[in-house]
């Protein structure tokens, strides 16, 4: 096993440079590039100290059979919700998608169809318009988009989609920080 390179593969993941892991457990940086670069072994301490702040247990940085994370979502995993009365449906492309930093939707607006009004959050905002037109009201702002045209904000103010289009608007948005 590798350990360096398992090692680095963790710390990346967390976002750390090798200088901010280093000073997270009293090390150098040069000491966690050779540790990466399997030039040294770390003693017990430092390498339990390393997996703390890693959030890594032991048992977890041995375990040999890999987790393969999940890249493809087939429909059949997708999960919709429609609003009538609003004149929305969502379907959500990702089922555990909240849990992440970042949730894909499908948003379909029916003729004059708006999606519930958010408060104020740390999120930002990106949508594609793969249909019709929508309005986006941002704080006392409004803007427009159509089809073929992309949508990105910081939903630092009450936010609103709505359809201005004659018919159906279809898009995909993504949020950070889940809120939907």
């Amino acid at each position: 096993m590798e350990i360096g390179k398992k090692i680095k593969t963790l710390r990346l993941k967390k976002g750390l440079t090798q200088e901010e892991l280093g000073e997270r457990t009293d090390l150098s940086k040069g000491y966690i590039s050779q540790l990466e670069r399997d030039l040294s072994s770390p003693s017990l301490e430092t390498f339990f100290a390393i997996l703390e702040v890693l959030g890594c247990t032991p048992k977890q940085f041995f375990d040999e059979e890999e987790r393969e994370q999940r890249v493809v979502y087939e429909e059949e995993v997708q999960t919709d919700f429609k609003d009538e009365e609003k004149g929305y449906e969502i379907t959500w492309l990702v089922p555990e998608s909240n849990e992440m930093e970042m949730e894909p939707i499908w948003l379909t607006l029916s003729e004059k169809g708006e999606f519930k009004e958010f408060e104020p959050s740390l999120s930002e905002t990106f949508a594609y318009v793969l249909k019709g037109e929508v309005m986006i009201t941002l704080g006392k702002r409004t803007y427009f988009a159509k089809a073929g045209e992309s949508i990105y904000f910081q939903a630092s103010d009450t936010h609103q989609i709505s359809n201005v289009y004659k018919g159906l608007s279809e898009l995909i948005l993504v949020a950070t920080e889940s809120y939907l």
